[in-house]
Formats: structure tokens, sequence, C-alpha cells
């Protein structure tokens, strides 16, 4: 990922866009055509089944009346025919829409395997003002423009962004509630307005506990106007303490099913790339790409899967019920076991692999014929390899010899059951781990 620039010019703007929102300079609107015109109520766009026009690189769009441009990045091996989630990365500011996609659009890129479409927006004056709506309006028209050429999942519109990039993603949840499923709001505060704000979106909100440039009580109060809206219970999450070196991720309880909301605090300053144990950001080493990847893709699409065979055209067999009850057994006087030697299997692949990291995944098998009631993976990682992230486990150690035991929600496997934690790590993903193993409990 590249590096983000140039903070210091960023610093003294911030100071600038918080007067004047304070003076309600920037809190555009936008009326209600513009925002009907991406709201549908199928999950497959019109551009599903067309041959495309569009390809990946810079577009040019006339929007509002002034020509804005934006950067399209097209899986590898787009099939037309499948509706791919679409993800929208806003730049900071004096960043640009070429800083976003060279850093792989916050690093969601290298971990989405081909399954998301991504635009990076370009802002007036490297920043999203969003005067009288305009910003808002690039997002509609940009979404229209994609979405009547390609494949894209209606139910599957995200935003996310960085300092004034959060601004905007932010934005974009108040005043387009039902186009986006979800979005991360990264060390933001409400500099490009907020009109609506009132409906629920899933939200996922990160800061430093120490920001500089846009206090962190900026984020709470973001955070909160989705608290509310989502109807989850109030509550105070715990933050870290300046110099823990630590993040402290807390989903609220009690949301609308279907809408969390998330709250991600770092000892840190105003950056996007915070790295545990480190008081130095690193793109590569951070969690935040992890840990917003596993936010996005947590929500299922309301479009079925694709089938590889086309269903029977007659109706399968029936038989009639049995004529007598079948036979019943006591129940056991003593519990059963709860595992089988040897029943827990583990089993590694790589999923994706970049310059200088890669994800991984490992699925954990019960092959017996009783329950396993927790589980733990062990595996040696090659010289040279570290996680930065890790999901679905709890994992004790980050290179060499590491351990990953079952989180709270995973750890009960019923026979023939199966689950699966992945990883972010850095080094060289060619070389798999060795000495991979299970054991229960």
């Amino acid at each position: 990922m590249a590096k983000r620039t140039p903070l210091l010019s960023s610093i003294a703007a911030a100071a600038v866009l918080l007067a004047a929102v304070a003076g309600g300079a920037l809190n555009g609107g936008l009326g209600e055509t513009a925002q009907a015109s991406t709201n549908g109520t199928l999950a497959a766009t019109a551009g599903c089944g067309k041959a495309p026009t569009l390809s990946s690189g810079t577009r040019t769009i006339s929007s509002g009346g002034q020509n804005r441009s934006y950067i399209l990045r097209i899986p590898d091996g787009y099939d037309r025919n499948r509706p791919y989630r679409l993800i929208f990365g806003f730049h900071w500011l004096n960043g640009s829409a070429n800083n976003v996609a060279s850093a792989g659009y916050y690093g969601l890129l290298p971990l989405s395997n081909n399954s998301t479409i991504f635009v990076a927006p370009q802002g007036i004056d490297n920043g999203w003002a969003n005067t009288n709506g305009r910003d808002l309006t690039l997002f509609d028209d940009i979404s229209r423009q994609v979405e009547n050429d390609l494949c894209v999942d209606s139910s599957q519109r995200f935003a996310l962004g960085w300092s004034y990039g959060g601004a905007m993603s932010y934005a974009v949840a108040c005043a387009r509630p039902t186009v986006v499923r979800a979005v991360t709001v990264i060390s933001g505060a409400n500099l490009s307005g907020c009109n609506g704000g009132t409906q629920p979106v899933a939200y996922f909100g990160i800061h430093g506990i120490y920001d500089s440039v846009l206090n962190i009580s900026a984020g709470r109060s973001l955070r909160d106007t989705f608290v509310r809206n989502n109807g989850c219970t109030a509550q105070s999450p715990r933050e870290p303490s300046r110099g823990s070196l630590t993040h402290i991720t807390t989903t609220y309880s009690g949301c609308r099913e279907g809408y969390p909301v998330q709250w991600a605090a770092f000892d840190g300053d105003h950056t996007p790339s915070p790295v545990d144990g480190s008081s130095s950001p690193n793109d590569s080493r951070t969690w935040t790409s992890g840990e917003i990847w596993r936010f996005f893709s947590q929500f299922a699409s309301t479009t079925p899967p694709p089938t590889t065979t086309p269903p029977p055209t007659t109706a399968p067999p029936t038989t009639a019920p049995p004529t007598t009850p079948p036979p019943t057994t006591p129940p056991p006087t003593t519990p059963p076991p709860t595992g089988e030697p040897g029943a827990c299997t583990a089993t590694y692949r790589t999923v994706n692999t970049w310059p200088g990291g890669y994800q991984a995944e490992v699925t954990v098998a019960n092959n017996g014929a009783t329950t396993l009631n927790g589980w733990t993976v062990r595996l040696t990682l090659a010289s040279g390899q570290a996680i930065s992230s890790l999901w679905n486990g709890v994992n004790t150690g980050t290179s060499g010899s590491v351990s990953v035991r079952n989180a709270a929600y995973n750890g009960t496997l019923g026979a023939n059951a199966s689950t699966t934690f992945g990883f972010t790590a850095t080094g060289n993903g060619a070389t798999a781990p060795s000495g991979v193993s299970c054991t229960s409990p």
C-alpha cells in the first residue's frame, strides 16, 4: 500500500474545515430525485448480462455541470452474469483517487479475491466539501454509470474513507441509507454534512484516542448517530490507555437485526494505518483493513448463489411415511464423550497474495462421530512471515510457532461439521506453514 500524504497540510486544512462546519457552511443537501435514481429494489443491476464497455482505469464523468473523474477497478476474470460487491473509497484531504487506488483501496483490494468492484472518486480541490450536495450527486452519477454497465449486487454497496474521506462516507450514510449497506469511517468528523441522518445503516467507526487533527469526540459523535438510528443499546465502549499501543473493538448490543454498529479505538494519532505494538503506522501491517473487510463481508447477498447445474426438470421421487413408528431407545445414563482422539483436523490454504503480504484460511473440521467442544490449531510460519490480523480465532504468537484456539462462538463442532479462521500476514505467501495440526479440547 502506498503511503498517505501529505499529513501536515491535512492538519492545517482540517482546522479550517472544522471552523467552517461550526458555521454551518458544509451542510449542503440533495433532493429526493437524485437519491431515488440509485435506489433499486432488485439485487441485480441493469448491467448484469451485458458485455461491459467500461474498463479498469481513470474515468471521466459529467456530474452537476462539471467534469469529474474516478478510478475504476474491475475484478480479474469479470463475469457479466455475476453480481459483484461495490465499494467506494474516498480519499483524504489533499489526497487523491490515485492515492486510494495505489494503496489497494485502504487495503481491501488484496482481501477481496476478485469479488468486488472498487471505485475511487476524485474530490474537487482534493477534498469533499460537498457544497450544495455536489459530491453526493457525484456518488449517484458514478453509481448509475457503473451499475448500468457492470453487474452489481445492489444489496452490497459500501463506502469508506479516512479523515475527509471518512466525513464523506458519513455523509453518504446519512443521505443514502437505502443505497449503501454499510460504511466505515476512519478518523472522521462531520465535515461533508449529514443530509438526513435518521435511518439505519450498518456502521463501523475507527479513531485514535489522541487524534490531534480530528478529536476522537468527533468520531464518537458520528458513531452515536447510528447507535441511535440502528436501535443499539447506548454504552461507553472501552478504549485503550495512552501508551498501550493496542486497539479495542466493540460490537454494540441490542442493534436492529442486520444493522450492527462497531467501534474501534486505538492508541494513536491521526492515521488510517495504526499497528498494534508500534507507534509507527504501517500500511502493510495495520489491523484496520482486516477488520473492515470482515465487517463488510459479513452481510449476505439477497441474490441466490449461482448454480453450476440446471435445476431438475422433474420433481424428486417421494416415499410414503412408515406405517409403524421408529423404535425408541432410552436416553444414555452417562453423557457421551466430547470428542475422539484424532477427530480434529486442520487444512491450510493461501487465499490471496500481494507484494510483501498474503491472506490465508484454515479449515477446522470434526471428522469424528461425537461433538468437539473447543479446538486449537498449531502451525509454524516460514521465516519472514508474521501475522498482522486474524479473525474467527484467538492466536498466541504472530511468527514462528503459532497457536490459534477457537473464538467464543465457533468452538463447538458437531460430527462432520467444520469452521474456518483466517489471517493476513506480511512476508512471502508462497511458502505454506509447516506442522499444521489440530487438537481438542
